[in-house]
C-alpha cells in the first residue's frame, strides 16, 4: 500500500510537467521513447539474464509493451487535445478496467471491488466534471485505451508473479519490462514521430529525465510492486487517488482555477471507496487466502 501511495504523489507531479513543458511542444513519440530509454538505462544493469522461464520473460514484454508502450503513446497524444484537468478526469474509468480485468482473469464476480471503484470513480467526477473541449471524443477515445493498458498491465504483473515465484528481487526480472515498451514507442517514432519538433531547451531535456529515471524508472516499479501486494479493489480505489492529488498540484504550483469544495467533497468519497474495500468481507477473505 505504501507503494502505491508514494508514486500517487510522485504521479500528481508528471501530469503538469508534461502539460505545461511538453505537450504541444515536444513530438509525443519521441517524449515516450526518450522516457522509456532513459527507464530501461536504470534497470537493464540490474535485470538477471540467465535462469527466468521463458514464459516470465514474455509476460513481462507483454505487460511492458500494454502498460508503458501503448498507454503512454495514448497518454501523450490526449495532451495535445485537452488540458491537464481534463485529462484526469478521463482517467477515472481506470478502476473499472482493474476490478474487470481481475475479475476476469480469476472467473469471478466480486460485487464489493466493483462497487468501490464505481464510489472511487463517482468521486473523481465530482472533483473535476465541468465545461469539455471540442477535442473531446478523440482525447477521450485515446485516454480509454491508455487506461484500459495501464489496467491490464498492472494486474497481468500480479498474476505473473504469483505463477512465477522466485527468489531474486522483483527488480531482478522487471528490465524486460522496459524492452517490451521500447518494442511499441521505437516503431511508433520511426513510423509516426516529428524530428523537427524535438526538445529545444535544457529545461525540457530536464523534465524527460526526471520524468523517464525517477516518474517511469522507478516509478512505474514501485507501483506495480505495490499492485502484486494488494486485492484488486483496492489497487482500483488507488488508481484513482491520482485525480485529486494532481488536482491539487495542478493548483498549488500552476494556480490553475479550481473548485476547492468539489475537491474536498470527490476526495473524501475516494477515501471512503479505500476504506469500503479495505474493510469489506470478500476483503478480509482474499486477505486470509
Amino acid at each position: 500500500m505504501r507503494y502505491l501511495l508514494f508514486v500517487t504523489l510522485l504521479w500528481a507531479f508528471s501530469f503538469s510537467l508534461i502539460g505545461e513543458y511538453l505537450a504541444g511542444q515536444v513530438d509525443s513519440y519521441f517524449a515516450v521513447l526518450t522516457r522509456i530509454v532513459i527507464a530501461g538505462l536504470v534497470f537493464l544493469p540490474l535485470t538477471c539474464w540467465r535462469g527466468v522461464p521463458a514464459t516470465f520473460v514474455r509476460g513481462m514484454l507483454l505487460i511492458g509493451a500494454l502498460q508503458f508502450g501503448v498507454t503512454y503513446v495514448c497518454l501523450y497524444l490526449s495532451f495535445g487535445l485537452l488540458s491537464v484537468p481534463e485529462v484526469l478526469l478521463f482517467t477515472v474509468l481506470t478502476p473499472l478496467y482493474v476490478t474487470l480485468i481481475e475479475d476476469a482473469l480469476r472467473r469471478r464476480f466480486n460485487p464489493m471491488a466493483l462497487f468501490a471503484a464505481l464510489m472511487a470513480v463517482a468521486g473523481a467526477v465530482l472533483i473535476r466534471y465541468d465545461r469539455i473541449g471540442t477535442d473531446f471524443y478523440l482525447g477521450f477515445c485515446l485516454l480509454q485505451v491508455a487506461n484500459a493498458t495501464f489496467a491490464a498491465g498492472q494486474v497481468l504483473y500480479k498474476h505473473l508473479l504469483a505463477r512465477h515465484p522466485s527468489d531474486l528481487p522483483q527488480y531482478r526480472r522487471f528490465g524486460y519490462f522496459y524492452l517490451g515498451a521500447l518494442a511499441v514507442a521505437l516503431p511508433a517514432f520511426l513510423a509516426f514521430g516529428n524530428a523537427t519538433r524535438l526538445p529545444s531547451s535544457a529545461l525540457q531535456w530536464s523534465v524527460l529525465l526526471w520524468l523517464g529515471m525517477v516518474a517511469s524508472g522507478l516509478g512505474l516499479y514501485w507501483w506495480n510492486k505495490g499492485a502484486s501486494l494488494v486485492d484488486g479493489g483496492t489497487l482500483a480505489v488507488m488508481n484513482n487517488a491520482l485525480v485529486p492529488a494532481g488536482l491539487l498540484v495542478n493548483l498549488l504550483l500552476w494556480n490553475r482555477d479550481a473548485d476547492l469544495l468539489r475537491l474536498g467533497l470527490g476526495g473524501a468519497v475516494i477515501a471512503a471507496s479505500l476504506l469500503f474495500i479495505r474493510t469489506s468481507p470478500v476483503q478480509g477473505a482474499e486477505a486470509r487466502r
